[in-house]
């Protein structure tokens, strides 16, 4: 199921990829939505879906699934805000999801230094573009960090499974650098290379958080 899973994501992922160079945005939503649709359905179909952390982690699959709907449409103002809240959204569940089964300690402190630093640079860099959009991207940006760090937390904890402490750590960081590629994408540079770059990155990212939930 996995290897299926896998091999049509990345299906999807091509034709979407086609259809963002051809600025086609009939053909973008009807490969996203299923490519989306098709991260939550991983996190669903594996083992012990009824655990906390899974349900958690559900529940931020289905807000993402909305952002990417809405992120196609993202050239209107209304709907890129409405995405932008509904992955603020989701990675609220994910924080919660993560911290269910780990604690904050010395590798969540390290995590957030570092975060404050890369975060002051992508907003001195993105500030001149944003408008009247400086409160949400500064409100995505504290969300999102926290959390990546929630994701070292559990990376630094010796009593989570190995393999899914890298699922989730790699998948976080993943899921972060995509977002740069999108917030280029939507306040500096329209440019396929923002796509083509930060589409495999998040689908890689969501993926890689969606399997985690076998080894938690």
């Amino acid at each position: 199921m996995t290897v299926a899973l896998i091999g049509i994501a990345l299906f999807l992922l091509v034709l979407l990829l086609v259809f963002e160079k051809r600025e086609n945005t009939a053909g973008k939503l009807f490969t996203k939505t299923p490519l989306s649709v098709l991260f939550v359905a991983a996190a669903w179909l594996q083992p012990d879906p009824g655990q906390a952390y899974a349900q958690w982690m559900l529940m931020g699959f289905v807000l993402c699934l909305i952002g990417d709907i809405c992120l196609v449409y993202s050239s209107r103002n209304k709907l890129f805000l409405s995405g932008l809240a509904a992955f603020l959204c989701g990675h609220v569940f994910y924080v919660i999801a993560f911290y269910s089964i780990t604690d904050i300690s010395v590798w969540t402190w390290g995590a957030l230094g570092v975060l404050v630093v890369v975060s002051v640079v992508v907003f001195s860099w993105l500030r001149p573009f944003l408008g009247n959009m400086v409160g949400p991207v500064i409100a995505y940006i504290l969300v999102i960090s926290l959390m990546v760090s929630g994701a070292a937390s559990l990376f630094g904890d010796p009593s989570a499974n190995a393999v899914g402490r890298w699922l989730v750590f790699i998948g976080a960081i993943s899921f972060f650098l995509s977002d740069l590629f999108v917030a280029r994408q939507q306040f500096v540079r329209d440019a396929y290379v923002n796509r083509s770059v930060g589409l495999p990155l998040y689908y890689l990212g969501q993926f890689m958080l969606a399997f985690s939930i076998a080894y938690i």
